[in-house]
């Protein structure tokens, strides 16, 4: 995704179309927003919810109007050919400080505040209602039983306390595949490993198992394995944080102390057999098959199978199962048989309790938010309940809840022009790839292929998802929490043996966001994120070129990147290069790996490069494709200079603007480590840098900060 890249999923699932395209984890989200502090205690209007007034019946242009371009949100002070993210933001970041209740503050969230205080009045008059429809039901119940905070508080850890019996009762590790397989069909987390259906490598068409590395609780393998300073004081602090968790399901601090350890020590040797991030972008290194017969030699003490039998019915019927790491499995199998049991147990009793404390009362809900949110990204302040309460209805019935935020938002017209433009940016692309003077013919004729059949999903499903199964108390939010995983997990283990339904979504239609899938080969745009001040139709052609047109160019760009080029036009892991030009493609995407990888994140961290040059790359070659495809579509045209900027020079500034953004330093040493993206001012300076159209627009001299002497350029 141009933007964030960020999918919730309602129950912890192994996804590789996150991890091979980009929805990779907002762990911001993930972690943080997902545990924030109850602040009211109902779905009446409190302290802390939008502003009075505010209700479904408003359109969104009741909120705050942000133009794609906005004057007021630069710097002028500042010489573009200096500094152009400064130039562009300085007067946005200015005006914007990070809310408390953040980590980090940009565009996108901006927007994806307003329409969450949008979805507020719906859920909120849903939850109210009168003559509600089912799905007004549904989406009003689940968001006034998560606002009764009351009612959870008083509940304590009581909803835990069948699953913390169950633990009590494990013998030995027979006992744990169905076990853990209950959870992961119920519970959110991640316990011991990670499972789910994707497509299958070989063969995109068909649904197959895959079994991947899991059950970490800190956000990467790295954070057990690094010795500086500010690794081992994580450490210290995620120990202490085990430790509180299992005190407060009710164990003694001695005991609570010696249980953290050895689950530290435990999840450590998990970290030690997973691949790391980068090797995770190459996704011939997560192709394994085996048959159940070969996964039952490479875990005899832990039966994957009874795992299998237990979260898919049709399990003894499976001919190959996709072990994405194979090392970290032979690691689980002996750390398994030499670990005191009572160890595993206390390690599946902090992850219960931990994957659960958004859902208890107030002090599991703060204890999380301490570590996860406070610690690790300096986010002073939880988020009010009513936001999280939004997000979570938005996680587990976000077609429901899209269907109610398209009915008043998305028009056609919105649509067509993003049609329109996107189909203008292939046609760039298409030209791009005829003149590529790297390349060879029988390249070319197959990345011609793949470009003509990749699918442009707009705005929404055409197919509504079917929630009727799904029961909604509004006096059982907990219980709301666990039907809804159950839900979705038996939704997705039904795929495994299907073929692939390409019309399912991977985000909700109010997300702020988007996507290349390079299986799906599909490009999705949510309706959340074509409204100002990404997508403005009040505005000239020019700024929406450059953010939105950059964005649609970024994701097909990610097709063509160093992951995405791996997958044909079925989306199967195919290589359809030649030697020659597969070498000349690393040899070009080496040069912007080279330049970003000179950009200081924070402190002394300079950006991971092998990590973000899929995004780096995406970010070059959209922007260049959307100038093209703007270009074309003016040509003939006499554009004249708006508000003492050219034409030029407004696509520019359109383009920067989405990226204007404030972080904290500890988000930034988080994000170093975790996040495929570059920080926003090296996502701007380090695209123009690379465009000429760039330095002419602005007339900039050779020798200034932003005109490169020679420019990376692949696509």
């Amino acid at each position: 995704m141009h933007r964030g890249d960020q999918i919730i999923r309602a129950s912890r699932k192994l996804s590789l179309q996150a991890a091979l395209s980009t929805l990779l984890l907002a762990l911001l989200t993930a972690l943080t927003a997902s545990s924030q502090q109850p602040a009211a205690t109902s779905g009446m209007p409190a302290a802390g919810t939008p502003a009075a007034g505010l209700t479904a019946a408003k359109p969104l242009s009741a909120l705050p109007y942000t133009p794609s371009l906005d004057l007021t949100s630069m710097d002028k002070t500042v010489d573009p050919c200096i500094d152009f993210y400064q130039y562009s933001c300085g007067g946005w970041r200015k005006q914007n400080p990070i809310p408390p209740d953040q980590a980090s503050w940009d565009v996108y969230a901006k927007l994806t505040n307003e329409n969450e205080q949008f979805l507020w009045g719906i859920l909120d008059e849903s939850s109210r209602g009168l003559n509600r429809t089912p799905v007004q039901q549904k989406i009003g119940d689940y968001f006034g039983a998560c606002m009764n905070e009351a009612a959870v508080n008083q509940r304590g850890i009581a909803p835990l306390s069948e699953e913390l019996s169950s633990i009590a009762g494990l013998r030995g590790v027979s006992d744990l595949p169905p076990y853990i397989a209950h959870l992961d069909m119920t519970m959110p987390g991640s316990f011991l490993f990670d499972s789910g259906p994707d497509q299958d490598f070989a063969d995109a068409s068909q649904v197959i198992v895959f079994l991947a590395a899991g059950g970490l609780g800190l956000p990467d393998r790295d954070y057990y394995l690094k010795t500086d300073v500010k690794s081992v004081e994580t450490r210290t602090k995620y120990l202490a944080y085990i430790a509180h968790m299992l005190a407060l399901a009710g164990e003694k601090p001695e005991q609570a102390g010696a249980e953290a350890t050895a689950i530290l020590a435990l999840e450590t040797k998990l970290a030690q057999a997973s691949l790391t991030r980068v090797e995770r972008r190459n996704p011939h290194n997560l192709d394994h098959k085996l048959s159940l017969d070969q996964l039952h030699a490479l875990t005899p003490a832990l039966d994957l199978g009874a795992y299998l039998a237990a979260v898919h019915p049709g399990a003894d019927s499976l001919k190959t199962i996709n072990v994405t790491e194979p090392k970290f499995y032979q690691a689980l199998e002996t750390q398994l048989k030499a670990e005191p049991f009572e160890n595993v147990k206390a390690y599946l009793r902090f992850h219960v309790v931990s994957s659960a404390a958004p859902y208890l009362s107030s002090e599991f809900a703060q204890a999380q938010f301490d570590f996860y949110g406070h610690y690790l990204r300096g986010t002073p302040e939880m988020r009010p309940r009513w936001k999280r309460c939004v997000t979570q209805v938005d996680d587990y019935l976000g077609e429901a809840l899209g269907q109610e935020f398209v009915r008043r938002t998305f028009g056609p017209d919105t649509k067509r022009k993003a049609v329109e433009m996107t189909d203008q940016i292939e046609e760039a692309m298409r030209q791009e790839i005829i003149h590529l003077d790297w390349m060879s013919e029988p390249t070319k004729q197959e990345a011609l292929r793949k470009l003509h059949t990749v699918r442009n999903k707009i705005g929404y499903p055409e197919t509504w998802r079917d929630y009727s199964t799904l029961t909604i108390d509004p006096a059982d939010y907990f219980g709301n929490v666990r039907r809804s995983i159950t839900f979705e997990s038996r939704r997705e283990w039904a795929k495994v043996g299907k073929p692939v339904d390409r019309d399912e979504w991977g985000m909700s239609p109010p997300t702020v966001n988007a996507y290349y899938n390079p299986q799906m080969n599909d490009i999705n745009f949510p309706a959340g994120v074509l409204q100002p001040p990404l997508y403005d139709r009040r505005l000239d052609d020019a700024p929406n070129y450059g953010n939105t047109g950059a964005t649609i160019g970024h994701e097909l760009t990610h097709g063509f990147d160093d992951q995405g080029r791996q997958f044909d036009e079925n989306g199967n892991l195919k290589d359809w290069w030649s030697k020659e030009d597969a070498a000349r493609f690393e040899s070009r995407i080496n040069c912007v790996r080279d330049q970003y990888a000179q950009y200081v994140v924070v402190d002394d961290i300079k950006i991971n490069s092998k990590l973000t040059s899929g995004e780096d790359l995406a970010d070059i070659g959209g922007t260049l494709l959307a100038y093209i495809a703007w270009k074309k579509a003016e040509a003939g045209q006499s554009l004249k200079p708006i508000d003492g900027l050219t034409p030029d020079q407004r696509f520019f500034v359109g383009m920067a603007q989405w990226a204007c953004a404030n972080q904290r330093d500890e988000n930034l040493r988080v994000n170093a480590v975790t996040d495929p993206h570059s920080p926003e001012k090296y996502r701007i300076n380090g695209v123009v840098v690379n465009m000429p159209e760039f330095g002419q627009a602005f007339e900039c001299k050779a020798g200034q900060p932003m005109v490169k002497p020679v420019a990376c350029r692949v696509w």
